[in-house]
């Protein structure tokens, strides 16, 4: 699990030396292990620069419950949101403090800044703050009681400005990210509530930094993840 978790979206191919350093496991030890993941399709050759992850491993992911009954039910809005806003959609769950990518649907330019399986801060992004605002009250203390990372210049980074925002998107059911995650881009997102009113997921469309744009969006996000949200439930 330390060499699997050695990846990231920024190493995507490692080689065993890479591997051993990145993970703490002795360098022998990495090349055993490394070894058997190759025999198993947990990873696969990368040419000259070593191994990636694997399809076997994208075949065990499929099985993840949760996260694919949120998928497909999310599948059909989400391409039909696609296609009235021509912009790109993402539809994530949380785990922990982050919020974890579970589908993406892009336009013809793509936002890059979002990939399948990839991990955002619950703070600094419209799906991370829109499922938080939903939180129990008591998941929400704890996580303005820890350092709020700036990622860009607007990320919101005070307990008190956040959680009056997060007050207003308990309210409205759209948050918006206006370059708080990455410079140049906005987003605007909206709950996936289940029947007792739990988020269990939220969708977004993300475009290029406008407010406007951002804002007139809103009613579309709203009413796909009301959509969603029951067809889950």
């Amino acid at each position: 699990m330390a060499i699997l978790a050695s990846f990231d979206s920024a190493h995507r191919r490692l080689g065993v030396r890479e591997i051993a350093r990145r993970s703490g496991i002795p360098r022998s030890t990495a090349h055993r292990a490394v070894q058997r993941l190759l025999a198993w399709g947990a990873l696969e050759h990368a040419g000259a620069s070593g191994v990636q992850i694997g399809v076997r491993l994208f075949e065990v992911g499929t099985l993840a419950p949760t996260q694919m009954k949120i998928r497909d039910a999310a599948a059909p809005y989400a391409h039909h949101l696609n296609e009235f806003t021509q912009l790109t959609v993402n539809v994530a769950a949380r785990e922990g403090d982050e919020v974890v990518y579970l589908e993406k649907i892009s336009t013809r330019e793509p936002v890059p800044h979002t990939r399948l399986g990839g991990r955002a801060s619950l703070h600094a992004t419209a799906l991370g703050k829109a499922i938080l605002a939903s939180c129990a009250s008591g998941f929400i203390d704890e996580v303005l009681s820890r350092p709020l990372p700036a990622w860009t210049e607007r990320t919101i980074t005070d307990p008190g400005a956040l959680r009056s925002e997060l007050t207003l998107i308990r309210t409205r059911r759209i948050a918006y990210d206006l370059e708080e995650w990455k410079s140049g881009v906005f987003c605007v997102a909206s709950p996936i509530l289940d029947a007792a009113g739990t988020p269990i997921a939220a969708i977004s469309v993300t475009g290029a930094t406008r407010r406007t744009q951002a804002e007139l969006h809103a009613g579309a996000v709203r009413t796909a993840a009301m959509a969603i949200g029951r067809a889950i439930s």
